[in-house]
């Protein structure tokens, strides 16, 4: 999930309060005033300074009343994370891809890990990455559970605001499959990753 602050903001001319969020790779506001939603790649100037934080685009420059936290907002815009390292994946990883038709990320995962099976899963997968795009898919979850290392990580990858497979049926499969939910990664612009986990104290 993204940084969200309360705070004033201000953008040609114009005053309001509201909601700052910081997402993956982008940069939103949302007041009675005004809404925004920045990507980084349009942001052309950050400063942070007595608190404020300040980005420059072909919007404008907007000010956001951000106090300690400017600083650390400024540094995330210029120094955004990779998909990869927001995974967190690791180089000696041995990983499964099962459904997933991105190209890109799996290239960028076979250039990453130890080991990676695309449309089969592999025994004692650090990770298995799941591309669902319906409920009934969901039933699988408890049979790939079978497939991770203790510690190892299940992250369901679905199209975004697609009522056939809601974030609320993604929890309760994970849940029904013995899996607790720990974090969401924005993997694409059209697809997000929901991280599931078998709880410690069924580890072994």
């Amino acid at each position: 999930m993204g940084a969200e602050a309360t705070c004033t903001a201000t953008v040609n001319g114009k005053t309001t309060k509201g909601k700052a969020r910081l997402e993956a790779e982008a940069l939103e506001f949302r007041g009675p005033e005004f809404r925004l939603s920045i990507p980084f790649k349009q942001i052309s100037k950050v400063t942070a300074r007595g608190g404020a934080l300040a980005v420059v685009s072909d919007r404008g420059t907007l000010s956001l009343t951000l106090g300690d936290a400017a600083e650390k907002w400024a540094f995330k815009i210029q120094h955004p994370r990779s998909r990869l390292e927001k995974l967190g994946v690791k180089p000696e990883w041995r990983v499964s891809a099962v459904g997933v038709d991105d190209q890109g990320f799996l290239d960028e995962l076979e250039s990453a890990v130890a080991q990676l099976a695309v449309g089969r899963v592999l025994a004692d997968s650090d990770a298995i990455f799941f591309g669902a795009t319906n409920e009934a898919q969901l039933a699988r979850l408890e049979t790939l559970r079978g497939s991770l290392k203790p510690a190892g990580a299940l992250w369901v990858v679905r199209p975004k605001g697609r009522p056939e497979i809601s974030e609320r049926a993604v929890m309760a499969a994970g849940k029904a499959a013995g899996l607790v939910d720990v974090k969401v990664v924005a993997l694409t612009p059209t697809h997000t990753a929901e991280k599931f986990v078998i709880p410690v104290k069924n580890r072994r």
